[in-house]
């Protein structure tokens, strides 16, 4: 990203200043809500994600640092729990979206990566790059692991789409080898015991308003 594009040094205050009212509001919903389907705790649980994630991205944008925000889904958004109550063995099951937005960035960085690691056999100035997309790829997650490109995402020319794990309860671990041909299969919701979420979906608008509320009380 651009120094132009990067936000300020006071925008990214602002958002700080936004997650923390907006955790005060959730923790007053809690403290009085009225059932526990309240949905007064549900748009403040929805306010506090959507300010979470703008203010990560600030972060990231203008100082190349992360939080440890992640928001769990909603309870509706998983059928009841029919697994074992006491699991001998688990699975994580993980999706990340990305979009491919600067194709460049992509195949530089891949075609970096691939000249360090140079077949002795193969003559240095033969690319294995070149203007494949699908082979940059290839090289990008042969090289660094899930995570790392996650933090990362930004210096490989991708955008960050929608994100899940879940975390599915099974009595015992699988044979070696034996879901490898179908692996995502046997993931049954009914077997979840904790699923997050990262999702563009929270309204980011209700915070752009908050943003410009906190400018005006400052001023």
């Amino acid at each position: 990203m651009s120094d132009a594009a990067q936000p300020t040094a006071d925008e990214v205050r602002a958002a700080a200043e936004a997650v923390k009212a907006a955790l005060d509001r959730h923790l007053a919903a809690v403290e009085n809500r009225t059932g526990e389907d309240d949905p007064a705790v549900y748009t403040a649980f929805n306010e506090l994600a959507a300010a979470a994630e703008a203010y990560d991205e600030r972060l990231y944008d203008r100082y190349d640092e992360v939080t440890p925000f992640e928001i769990p889904a909603a309870d509706e958004s998983l059928p009841p729990y029919a697994g074992p109550e006491e699991p001998n063995a688990l699975s994580v099951l993980i999706r990340r979206d990305y979009a491919v937005v600067e194709p460049q960035r992509l195949l530089s960085q891949a075609q970096r990566i691939a000249d360090v690691d140079t077949d002795e056999d193969r003559p240095a100035n033969v690319p294995v790059v070149g203007t494949s997309v699908h082979a940059a790829l290839g090289v990008l997650f042969g090289e660094y692991e899930p995570d790392e490109i996650a933090s990362r995402h930004k210096e490989f020319g991708l955008e960050e789409g929608d994100s899940t794990l879940w975390v599915s309860a099974s009595d015992e671990v699988p044979e070696p080898g034996e879901w490898l041909t179908a692996p995502f299969e046997q993931a049954l919701p009914e077997r979840i015991v904790c699923r997050f979420d990262v999702s563009s979906v929270f309204d980011e608008d209700d915070l752009g308003e908050e943003l410009e509320d906190l400018d005006e009380v400052e001023r």
